[in-house]
């Protein structure tokens, strides 16, 4: 990811769940190989459902403890997955 200041962020995951167009989990609590994470931070999921004439789309983080959650937050999580999603909907809409 890069963010507005040019900056880079490194994510190594392991992708644990992919149901094509309806479920994405990822964690950092297994590395690439499931190798286990000296660190775990996260475990990210996406769902999308068909509700009425569109996508019911949801986002969840679930962090190791209160710390961790609150550090994400702190890093500007919300406005970003709020930035992200808002991105997606422009997307889906030119095309």
């Amino acid at each position: 990811m890069r963010g507005p200041d040019g900056q880079e962020h490194t994510d190594v995951s392991c992708y644990v769940e992919i149901i094509p167009n309806e479920r994405l989990v990822w964690t950092d609590a297994l590395l690439p190989g499931y190798r286990p994470s000296g660190k775990p931070f996260r475990t990210a999921i996406i769902t999308l459902r068909p509700e009425g004439e569109g996508t019911r789309y949801v986002a969840t983080a679930i962090h190791r403890d209160e710390a961790g959650r609150k550090r994400h937050e702190d890093m500007g999580y919300l406005e970003g997955a709020d930035k992200v999603l808002d991105q997606l909907v422009a997307h889906v809409k030119s095309m």
